[in-house]
Parts: structure tokens; sequence; C-alpha cells
């Protein structure tokens, strides 16, 4: 039997990030989870982690900060002795939702540094570490994933920040994708659509109604998403279910994605 896969993942102790790291705690993974803030919901979610099988550890870190990312990635391999899987999960939305030509300069700078900034340098990090690392049973040296949005090409224009970085790590997928490929380390993409979290907790109504009440909805499978959807695609990845399609990216979204007429 191979060995348990070491899996970082930041922005782990809620939401989407939580899905994916009972998911692979299902698969035996060794989960790192990343929280900025909340102890108290990271304690929560390592229990489930381990109740569903899998072993792992809490670590405190703004990816936006430098230092907490290299600390992410020195408490991982203190811990577990390398990084198998990253999954760049942590993200925020804006405070205020503006028209694009009110939008502030403020709220732009913090999504930049939490949803792309961070997330390129944690990576450029994570990438390092695993070009020192002996490939594995599968002959990877690790792989990233990079948990992006349908905000990565579905204009909102009261949330113009939240969609350009998050168009910026689908490029950057494509970048880190092409520029590993060679050294044995995958790189993919997952694009969720409408999942039930707390950051969409606040549209919940709206969401209701174009999914489940509107006359025609607008994903095809008529319900919200779940972080677990997500998680067992996370799962597949880190289960090397894909290991002939670096730079692929997987839609999470009931099918928003299709043009329909």
């Amino acid at each position: 039997m191979a060995p348990s896969k070491t899996v970082l993942i930041t922005g782990a102790s809620r939401g989407i990030g939580r899905g994916i790291a009972i998911e692979l705690a299902r698969a035996g993974c060794r989960v790192a989870l990343n929280y900025a803030g909340n102890v108290e919901a990271a304690a929560e979610a390592l229990a489930l982690v381990k109740a569903a099988g899998g072993d792992g550890f809490t670590v405190q870190g703004d990816v936006a900060v430098a230092a907490d990312r290299q600390r992410l990635v020195s408490e991982t391999i203190a811990k577990f002795g390398r990084i198998d899987v990253l999954v760049n999960n942590a993200g925020v939305a804006p405070k205020v939702r503006a028209d694009l030509l009110d939008s502030s300069e403020e709220s732009f700078d913090r999504l930049y540094g939490i949803n792309l900034k961070g997330p390129f340098f944690l990576s450029q990090l994570v990438a390092k570490q695993m070009l020192k690392q002996e490939r594995d049973a599968e002959g990877f040296r690790g792989r990233i994933v990079n948990i992006t949005s349908i905000s990565a090409y579905a204009a909102s224009i009261n949330r113009g920040d939240y969609c350009m970085v998050k168009a910026g790590l689908s490029m950057m997928t494509k970048l880190l994708a092409d520029r590993l490929a060679n050294d044995s380390i995958n790189v993919y993409e997952i694009r969720p659509g409408v999942i039930a979290t707390d950051m969409t907790g606040g549209v919940k109504e709206k969401y209701d109604k174009l999914i489940i009440h509107d006359e025609r909805g607008i994903t095809p499978q008529r319900r919200w998403g779940q972080p677990e959807d997500v998680g067992r695609a996370v799962r597949a990845i880190a289960e090397d279910r894909f290991p002939f399609s670096t730079g692929a990216v997987f839609d999470v979204d009931g099918g928003f994605h299709l043009h329909r007429l």
C-alpha cells in the first residue's frame, strides 16, 4: 500500500476548504489545515478530519503575509517530511459589493493579496520544496490545485475586483502547469459554482431564486453545490486520476458553464 499523501490546504477551517480536508481524510491523507484567525473552527475541522480517518494538524497563517507563508511550509515539512499536494483554497469576497466605477483601491488590494499574490508566492515556495522531493509511487514530486470560481470568466460588475483576481488565479494555473510539467509536478484548476458556504450565506435568497425557483434556473442541475462536491474533485486529483491532464480546468458548478439557448 502506497504511503499516505501529505496535503497542505489553505483556508481549511470552514466552507470549501473544510469540505476538501474531510474528503482527503477519507482517502487517508495527512492534512495540514491552514486557518487565518478562527481557532475554534480550525479545531472543529481537525476533529472532523480525524473522525474521517485522516491525520492532521492546524497551522495559523495569513497567506498574504510572506513570513506566514514560509511558516506554513516549514511547519508542514517539520510535521510530515514532504508536501505531496498544495491546495490554494483561501480566499475572501469584497466586504462591500460596489459598482465597478465605485470599487475602492483598499478592497482591490485586500483581495489581490489574499486571493492571488498569496497563492502565487506560496506555490513558488511549495514548488521549490517539491523539487527537492523524491518522486512518489505514481512518479510525481507533487501536485498543485488552485480553487478559482466561475467568477474567473463570468462578469459581476458589483464585485469586479473578485472577478479579476480569480481570473488571475486561472492564468497562474496555466503558467505553473507549463513551468513545472517537466519536473513531475502537475497543476490543476477547479472552478466551483454557487457553493453553500459562509461566503454565500448573505445572498442565499437571491441564489435560491436563481437556482431553484426560477423557471429555467441558472444551472441545469437545480441545486446548490456543497463543499464536498469540490472535495471529491480534489480527492480525484490527489489520487492521481488525472496524471496526463496538467493545466486542466474542472468545472464543479452544476453545469453553469454550459452555453444554453
